[in-house]
């Protein structure tokens, strides 16, 4: 915001760092928890392997809580006078 950034674009930039940590995650986790599923069917016994809807449940609330927690320091990050900002650093 010092350098001319509006605060809807200091906004987006945090938020966007977020969403691609999410997507990064889940790109890895689902892939790994539905091998684990697999495992845990072969071993144990009357375990599914898939259950679309906890799956689905489990990225959802995932991506909610993410949003939420990158969402406070956004904000916080669009509240900071410029000025400030240039005299810290």
């Amino acid at each position: 915001m010092a350098l001319g950034a509006e605060r809807r674009n200091v906004l987006g930039l945090v938020l966007r760092a977020a969403l691609a940590q999410l997507g990064i995650g889940l790109a890895i986790g689902i892939p790994a928890a539905l091998a684990g599923g697999r495992v845990l069917a072969g071993q144990l016994y009357g375990v599914k392997s898939y259950d679309p809807i906890v799956l689905g449940l489990a990225v959802v609330i995932l991506a909610a809580c993410a949003l939420l927690a990158a969402s406070v320091p956004a904000r916080r990050a669009t509240r900071v006078d410029p000025i400030v900002a240039l005299r810290y650093e």
